[in-house]
């Protein structure tokens, strides 16, 4: 079974740790893009993420819109 913590951290320092986790989302969401339609979009630049599908690319966008949902699903519950 996984492990699970519990961490406590001061709201504008979980602000800071969701803020990297949309990035990574959108870094993801962007690459599956890509591979989809293997064009770059002519107002927005970005690194592409090392994988091998867009399948897998969105697998991974997915899991940290997950991270990022129950994140906040535990702060509300705690206002």
């Amino acid at each position: 079974m996984a492990k699970i913590y519990t961490i406590q951290l001061h709201e504008i320092d979980l602000g800071q740790v969701l803020d990297g986790l949309e990035i990574r989302a959108q870094s993801w969401e962007r690459t599956a893009a890509f591979l989809r339609t293997e064009g770059m979009p002519a107002d927005e630049l970005f690194i592409i993420e090392e994988c091998s599908t867009p399948q897998e690319a969105e697998r991974i966008a997915k899991h940290y819109r997950l991270i990022i949902s129950e994140i906040r699903r535990q702060m509300e519950a705690q206002e």
